[in-house]
């Protein structure tokens, strides 16, 4: 484990910081943020967008990392330097590889307003340079499955359209009972409360936390009612994480 990763371990979850982006558009972001400065390595950063019907994300250029966008609610649609436009509904995913340089606007769908999640996954730097490219995928793609305690659809990893450069698994979980979440060996991670109440290992997690998690180990969720949640983890690179804006050196 790095200084880095050491420093931000935590037992606890921490609430998500707001940040207003200058187009206008809200987000949550779990990370980093003022109370929490740091990457989680292989992850750039992750945050629950809000995007109004007259806001969002005019065309702007982005390079050397991987996006994972994941609708909640509402539609948001995308177009990029490579041609494509797509609208995504809610449970629909995308995935971005910027690569050595891409393009692309996001905007609320239908005129109504759109939340979703956005992950920033960095790409290792033997693959800064790779070719941009594009997936999509729709929720009736996405595998879902009863498990003990929870309903799982997998965003990313075993049976889903969607993979990344970066080894790695993200989870949109609705925990009903309890349900134990487990990191792979030398593999960081984090969740991030969608929506409900329940606990994390005893404390308390709703809507806007987070817990990152650097070390290998098992996390049990519960709720007496319902506690929705993404599970996110991967390999990490073992590289400095250097954004810079809009690009990951």
């Amino acid at each position: 484990m790095t200084e880095s990763e050491s420093q931000a371990s935590t037992d606890r979850p921490i609430s998500g910081e707001s940040v207003r982006h200058g187009t206008g558009v809200n987000s949550n972001r779990a990370f980093p943020t003022d109370g929490y400065p740091h990457n989680l390595d292989p992850f750039v950063l992750f945050e629950q967008f809000y995007i109004d019907p007259d806001k969002g994300f005019p065309m702007h250029p982005h390079r050397g990392f991987e996006i994972v966008s994941y609708m909640i609610e509402g539609g948001m649609e995308h177009e990029d330097s490579l041609g494509v436009a797509n609208t995504a509904y809610e449970s629909d995913a995308m995935r971005i590889t910027t690569g050595s340089g891409i393009r692309h606007s996001e905007f609320p769908a239908d005129g109504q307003a759109c939340t979703g999640l956005q992950l920033w996954v960095n790409l290792p730097q033997a693959e800064k340079d790779a070719e941009p490219d594009y997936v999509d995928a729709t929720a009736d793609a996405l595998p879902t499955e009863k498990r003990d305690g929870a309903t799982v659809t997998t965003v990313v990893g075993e049976g889903s359209p969607i993979s990344l450069y970066t080894p790695m698994e993200y989870l949109d979980v609705l925990v009903t009972d309890a349900w134990t979440w487990s990191v792979p060996e030398e593999w960081s991670g984090f969740l991030y409360g969608v929506s409900g109440n329940g606990t994390v290992e005893g404390h308390s997690f709703t809507d806007g936390d987070v817990l990152p998690v650097t070390d290998a180990r098992s996390v049990t969720l519960r709720s007496n009612e319902s506690l929705r949640v993404v599970a996110v983890s991967g390999r990490p690179h073992g590289e400095p994480i250097r954004q810079r804006g809009p690009y990951v050196l």
